[in-house]
């Protein structure tokens, strides 16, 4: 894979939404912590406009999108927020300019859509909390998020959980909202987990739509030829009136029962304050044992 450049004081990082609509105020405090690191700041069209719940039109969030990926000047795009609005962009840019000159593409969630778009030409992405969440994230999510823009050494230990399985191994750490994984099956931005470690994570969803999702993941073959599989927060899910009668974790891991890869439940990352940074594309070693769970980036 290739390795975008780690920043440098006085790089230039730009602020856009592919997405949701999203104000200039609420993005403030990014830009005052940027700006706290040494770096300039690059605020996109799309910050303030307004189509609906979209930040401005399709064309509008595509050119917006562009213009980054083309400017030489920048070295990292940061996606404002996520929401819903990537997908109905993405078949619009054109990324031979970035090919040439890889930047670090940030952000989780909808963002998921460009990390595995861009992961089809073998590059790294950055998955990571994004502007809108600074005012209510963690010091140690920020902490890493900056780890991973400044540095190439970032690791973490976490204790262990009951329904993890052991095991320890190495591969290429890919994935993102499950959700996004899902709707991307069939397309060029669907991933290939041929000897790789997922990550998968999600929001507000019901629990027989978590079971749906990951048994076409399974359908799909994404389980067959796994490493490993590297689970983040299930925020918010919701039940019906009749109960699925299992959480979101255990619905999971029942799916991957039949399978032997390392698998580990409650990472912190995801939709919530302790959003950690992972390096998508990037090698990593992935032990899971009775105390605890080492995801080391190499």
């Amino acid at each position: 894979m290739i390795q975008p450049n780690y920043l440098q004081p006085k790089d230039t990082v730009a602020i856009v939404s592919t997405a949701r609509k999203i104000t200039l105020k609420e993005i403030q405090p990014a830009i005052s912590l940027l700006e706290s690191w040494g770096l300039k700041v690059i605020i996109g069209d799309t910050i303030g406009l307004e189509d609906n719940q979209f930040a401005g039109t399709d064309a509008q969030r595509a050119a917006d999108f562009q213009q980054m990926l083309d400017n030489p000047t920048i070295k990292a795009i940061w996606c404002a927020r996520g929401g819903y609005g990537t997908v109905r962009i993405v078949e619009s840019l054109d990324f031979t300019q970035f090919k040439k000159q890889p930047k670090w593409v940030i952000g989780y969630s909808d963002i998921t859509v460009l990390h595995n778009q861009i992961h089809s030409f073998g590059i790294e992405t950055l998955h990571a909390l994004m502007p809108i969440d600074i005012s209510k994230s963690t010091e140690k999510a920020i902490k890493s998020l900056k780890k991973c823009l400044f540095s190439n050494a970032i690791s973490y230990e976490i204790p262990t959980s009951e329904i993890n399985r052991k095991g320890n191994t190495r591969g290429e750490f890919i994935g993102g909202n499950l959700s996004i994984l899902y709707s991307l099956l069939g397309s060029d931005s669907s991933l290939k987990t041929v000897g790789k470690i997922l990550f998968i994570e999600d929001l507000d969803e019901y629990l027989y739509h978590i079971d749906r999702m990951m048994m076409n993941l399974k359908r799909n073959g994404y389980f067959d030829n796994l490493k490993g599989l590297v689970v983040g927060s299930m925020t918010d899910m919701h039940d019906n009136t009749v109960p699925f009668g299992k959480n979101a974790y255990q619905i999971i891991s029942d799916i991957v029962a039949e399978y032997n890869f390392p698998v580990a439940f409650n990472f912190p990352a995801g939709h919530i304050k302790d959003n950690r940074g992972l390096i998508l594309g990037r090698h990593v070693n992935f032990d899971v044992n009775g105390k605890v769970v080492k995801l080391s980036f190499l």
